[in-house]
Formats: C-alpha cells, sequence, structure tokens
C-alpha cells in the first residue's frame, strides 16, 4: 500500500510540474512568439530549465551534494523563478484577458466603421466608363479584418508586456531574495517571560540558531559566518535546534568543523531534524560531539548559576519515529525537579502539544524558515501551529527561529536568515 501511495504521489507531482511548465511555455514563449526558431529556443530552455529543477532535487541526493553543484544552483533558482512567473502571471491573467476584450471590441469597431459606404455627390468628377476611363482600385481591408477582429500585432504587443511584466518581477523577486539568503545571518533578541525563573538566572542568554542546511549549495563558509554572528552575541549557551545539513557526516563533515569554534559559558547543545534523519543522524550526532556539540537525544541536563538551576532538555525530531528514534518525551522530562523550569529544544514547533501535556515553561524550535519565500508562510500554517516568533501555548512559550539556511532554492523573500538571542527574565 505504501508504494502505491508513493507511486501516485509521484505521477501527481509529476504531473503538476508538467502542467506548470506548459502553462509558463504557453505565456512567456508561444504567446510572445511567430512560429519558427525563436520558439523553438524558447520551448528547448523550459524544457531544459524544467529538468535542471528535477536534477537538482535527485541527483544530490543520489551522488552526493560535492560535485553535483552544476545542476543544483539552476535547478534551485528555477524553481524559486518559477514560483514567482507563476504568481505574478496568475496576478496578470485577468487584467490580460479584459485588455484582450477592450482590443477585440475596437478593433471589430474600426472594422465596422471601414466597411461603411461612401457616399459620393452627385455631379462630382470622376471616371466615366464611356470613355475608358478605369475605376479607382477598392480599398485594402484592414489589417485587423485578417481572421479575427484582433490583429496578430496587437495580441502580440500584448502578450510581451504581460511576459515582460512577470518576468522583470519575478526576476528582481528573486535576486532580492538571493541577496537575502547568502548573506550573514541578521541577530534577533527576545525577552521570554518565564513564571519559575530563579531571579539569579535573570537575562540568561541563549543563542539559538537552527536550519542552517549544509548541502550543494551552502558550505564551510556559511558554517563560518553563522558561528561568527553567534559569538558576537556573547551567549551563555548555544542551542541548535536540527536541519544541520542535507547530506551525510562523510561527505559535509568538514564543512561543519567551524561549529568547534563556538564559545559559550555552558556549551553548545543540538537536537535532530527532520533532514537529519534523511542524512544520517546517528552519524552526525558523532560528528558534532568531535566537534564540542553535545546532542540532547531525549535527555536533559541542569544548567546552574549562583546556586540557580534551571533544566535543559532535548527530543528527538518526529521523523525519527521511522528510524525507531523518536521523541520520547517521558524519558527527556519526567521524574524531574518541579520547582526549576525547563527549556526544551525541540525541532518541530508542533511538538509543543506534548510539550505543554509535561509543564514545559519554554521551547525553542525551527523547522519553518519563516515560510522562507512568501506566501509558502500560509501553508506552514496548515502544519505548524505558528511560523515563526514568539507565541503561547497553554503556559508554555513557544519560540520559532527563521533559521540561517534555506532548503531548496537560494532564496529567502519575508523571511531573512537569523541567529536568534533569547534571555529569559523571570515573570
Amino acid at each position: 500500500m505504501t508504494v502505491v501511495l508513493v507511486i501516485v504521489a509521484a505521477v501527481a507531482v509529476l504531473a503538476l510540474l508538467v502542467g506548470v511548465h506548459l502553462y509558463v511555455w504557453r505565456r512567456l514563449v508561444r504567446d510572445t512568439t511567430r512560429s519558427g526558431l525563436v520558439r523553438r529556443i524558447g520551448a528547448g530552455a523550459v524544457i531544459a530549465l524544467g529538468l535542471s529543477m528535477v536534477g537538482a532535487l535527485v541527483l544530490p541526493k543520489a551522488f552526493g551534494p560535492r560535485g553535483t553543484e552544476w545542476i543544483a544552483w539552476p535547478g534551485f533558482v528555477w524553481m524559486a523563478l518559477l514560483l514567482y512567473v507563476v504568481l505574478a502571471l496568475g496576478v496578470l491573467e485577468v487584467p490580460r484577458v479584459l485588455a484582450l476584450r477592450a482590443l477585440r471590441r475596437r478593433a471589430t469597431a474600426e472594422q465596422a466603421s471601414a466597411d461603411l459606404p461612401v457616399a459620393v455627390p452627385v455631379g462630382a468628377d470622376g471616371p466615366d466608363p464611356d470613355r475608358g476611363e478605369p475605376a479607382p482600385p477598392a480599398p485594402a481591408p484592414p489589417a485587423a479584418a485578417s481572421g479575427t477582429p484582433l490583429g496578430p500585432d496587437r495580441r502580440l504587443v500584448l502578450s510581451r508586456s504581460v511576459a515582460l511584466l512577470a518576468a522583470g518581477t519575478s526576476l528582481g523577486t528573486v535576486g532580492y531574495g538571493m541577496t537575502q539568503a547568502l548573506g550573514a545571518p541578521r541577530t534577533v533578541r527576545v525577552r521570554i517571560p518565564v513564571a519559575r525563573l530563579d531571579p539569579r538566572l535573570a537575562g540568561f542568554r541563549i543563542a539559538v540558531v537552527g536550519d542552517i542546511h549544509l548541502g550543494p549549495l551552502l558550505g564551510r563558509a556559511h558554517t563560518t559566518r553563522v558561528v561568527e554572528t553567534i559569538n558576537r552575541t556573547n551567549p551563555d549557551l548555544v542551542a541548535i535546534v536540527g536541519d544541520l545539513a542535507d547530506g551525510t557526516a562523510g561527505q559535509l563533515g568538514g564543512d561543519a568543523a567551524p561549529l568547534r569554534r563556538l564559545t559559550s559559558r555552558y556549551g553548545s547543545f543540538f537536537v535532530t531534524g527532520n533532514h537529519d534523519y534523511m542524512s544520517g543522524a546517528a552519524d552526525w550526532v558523532a560528528e558534532l560531539a568531535e566537534l564540542n556539540v553535545r546532542t540532547l537525544a531525549n535527555d536533559r541536563l541542569e544548567i546552574a548559576r549562583g546556586g540557580a538551576a534551571f533544566d535543559l532538555a532535548g527530543v528527538n525530531d518526529v521523523t525519527g519515529k521511522s528510524h525507531h528514534d523518536g521523541p520520547n518525551f517521558a524519558k527527556a522530562l519526567g521524574n524531574r525537579d518541579p520547582s526549576r523550569p525547563v527549556v526544551l529544544l525541540a525541532h518541530q514547533p508542533v511538538q509543543v502539544d506534548d510539550a505543554a501535556k509535561y509543564d514545559v515553561d519554554v521551547q525553542l524550535s525551527g523547522h519553518t524558515h519563516g515560510g522562507q519565500m512568501f506566501p509558502v508562510q500560509l501553508l506552514v500554517k496548515l502544519d505548524q501551529p505558528a511560523v515563526a516568533g514568539l507565541h503561547r501555548v497553554d503556559d508554555t512559550m513557544l519560540y520559532i527561529t527563521r533559521g540561517a539556511g534555506f532548503w531548496g532554492p537560494p532564496v529567502r523573500i519575508g523571511a531573512p536568515p537569523e541567529v536568534t538571542m533569547v534571555e529569559l527574565h523571570p515573570k
């Protein structure tokens, strides 16, 4: 049954991709060109871009992220362009149809006016057939009368205007988004009130980063930018809330090496995300241990300062269930001192429902990328309780970071990459 569902889903996705590319070809190529070489070149370009997108999704998984950058860059950039081209064309469909109707009405009116008989005054001079004078040639029909009331030139001008507007808007949007995604993450500061926090722990600083996503488009330089941003915040503790890489530790371990340079008073901690399970979570846990980053796999420890303490806990991602390594809240949070607050690291915000049942004070999560590319934020809300920022679920404060990297397109629109400095304060 599972195999059948996978096949059905694959066929549905393939059909959607083909349909979307046909629509783009029609609006950007067929409607804007005359039959001939240019149209064939345009069709070939759309096919090649579509295949590059499929290659970007498949080849890095099959052959590893290193060595497949040549297909990942054009494929993933086209994925972003395709999204915004389709959105722009969709928005322009209504004005395009209205403009076509207006042009047809105008052309029909012009044709009707041209077809009216011309009155010749009585006695006016004109050719005399009796003297062998030829009659004047009949006026040529207007160009708009050929085939349809709307002449081909007018339709072409309109189609090209729509295509240029859609393409220009999409290129500008994606270009801006790439500058955001490929730049250094910004620093966001958030104060979280914690009811049971001892005043001696007031101002405790946790640098939260997630979704670093090392892979075919992000490597060692990206990790270095993230580490430098975190170290500038002078944190007490560093929390990496999952989705470190899209590739195995053997393939990308060297790109993660700058994490060894993270500096904080109480150390660096990690919990698994869904992409980590796709990339060999066990090997990454071992690799991170070599980099002085401790994984909280359904585990907790005490963080003490000045005679006061809170519990720091972490649970595995829900994806781990299919790897017999899922979240275990009872193991991570059971039998603890109820007078102490607890801060939980959990990759997906949806895990907050279980966290609230265990009286968790603060949950720090990632996963959503803040939507990464508008309007994907609207879809995230179908799967998660929130998209980004600070929220309350029962008595648990949930903070969701937008993450420092990206998945797929190297583009962020309305969701800049970030490292968050969380400060804990007594309520």
